[in-house]
C-alpha cells in the first residue's frame, strides 16, 4: 500500500476525532476545512446510532461543517441488513429507530412496552439511555423465542469531556450474556458499513480511501476491513502505544491531515 498517495475520500470518525459530546477538538474544523479545499472529499462515518442523521448534520453544521448527505451511522447499517415487513424489538435511541422504521419494518420501542410478548423477527441494539431491568428481560425472551440479535455496534464506551461512558456495545453485551445469543453487529468495523460506505464512492479503490480514527479496535480494524490506511488520533480513547504497523499517527486530526496531505 503505497503511503505517498494522497486520498481521494477521508473516512472520518467524529466521537474522539472532531468533537468530545459536540464540542469540537481544537483543529478539527480547520482540518476538515484543508482536506476539503485539496479536494478530499470527506464522509462522516460514525458508530453513533443514537442521534438521527439529521441531528448529527446539524451538530456539525453548528461548529462550522456542512456534512450535508454525508454521515454515514451505525444505525444505517443496522438498517441495511433488515428484511421489509418484519417486527422488531429496538433497544435504543432516535437514530435507530428512524433507520429500523426506513428499513420497512414495524418499529416496537422497548421500554415504552414493557412485557410485550410479541414474535420479532430481530430484537435491534444501540445506545440506549432508557435501558433497565425490564428491556433487558423483554430482550432475552425474544431473541429466546427466536428472533435475531442485531448490534449496530459493539463498542462497549465512547469519549466526552469528563470521560468515557458507556457504550451500544455495552448494552448488546447484556442482551447477548442474558439470551446465550452470538449478536450479528453491523457498524464499524464489520462489512455492512464497508458495504454502505464503499456504495457511496464506485470507481474508488482502496489505496484512495484513508480511515481516521480514535480507536483501533474500531477505526483501526475497519481500515483493514476496507483495506485502506488508518490515521490515528490522539484526541479520543486511543494512545501511540495501539497504533498498528503502518498507522499514520497524529495528536489531534490536524497533525493526520497534515501528514495526509504533504
Amino acid at each position: 500500500m503505497d503511503k505517498t498517495v494522497r486520498p481521494k475520500v477521508l473516512l472520518c470518525d467524529l466521537d474522539g476525532v472532531v468533537w468530545l459530546a459536540h464540542r469540537p477538538v481544537a483543529g478539527s474544523v480547520g482540518a476538515l476545512r484543508k482536506a476539503a479545499a485539496a479536494g478530499v472529499e470527506i464522509l462522516y462515518v460514525t458508530n453513533n446510532s443514537f442521534s438521527t442523521v439529521a441531528e448529527q448534520e446539524a451538530h456539525l453544521a453548528d461548529i462550522g461543517v456542512d456534512a450535508r448527505g454525508r454521515v454515514v451511522t451505525s444505525a444505517m447499517s443496522a438498517g441495511a441488513i433488515l428484511r421489509p415487513g418484519g417486527r422488531v424489538l429496538v433497544c435504543g435511541g432516535a437514530g435507530l429507530r428512524e433507520e429500523v422504521a426506513r428499513a420497512g419494518c414495524e418499529v416496537v420501542v422497548a421500554h415504552e412496552h414493557p412485557g410485550r410478548t410479541d414474535v420479532y423477527s430481530d430484537v435491534v441494539v444501540g445506545l440506549y439511555r432508557e435501558f433497565d431491568y425490564t428491556v433487558l428481560a423483554d430482550a432475552m425472551r425474544a431473541v429466546r423465542a427466536g428472533a435475531r440479535l442485531v448490534g449496530s455496534n459493539a463498542d462497549n464506551s465512547y469519549p466526552t469531556p469528563a470521560g468515557p461512558l458507556p457504550g451500544g456495545g455495552s448494552v448488546l453485551a447484556a442482551i447477548a450474556t442474558a439470551s446465550g445469543a452470538e449478536p450479528v453487529v453491523t457498524g464499524k468495523p464489520h462489512g455492512p458499513m464497508a458495504g454502505l460506505v464503499t456504495a457511496r464512492f464506485p470507481g474508488v479503490g482502496p489505496d484512495e480511501f484513508v480511515m481516521v480514527g480514535d480507536k483501533v479496535s474500531t477505526d483501526g480494524a475497519f481500515a483493514a476491513t476496507l483495506g485502506c490506511r488508518f490515521g490515528l488520533v490522539l484526541t479520543g480513547v486511543g494512545s501511540a502505544a495501539d497504533a498498528p504497523a503502518g498507522c499514520i499517527v497524529g495528536e489531534d486530526l490536524a497533525a493526520v491531515v497534515d501528514a495526509l496531505l504533504c
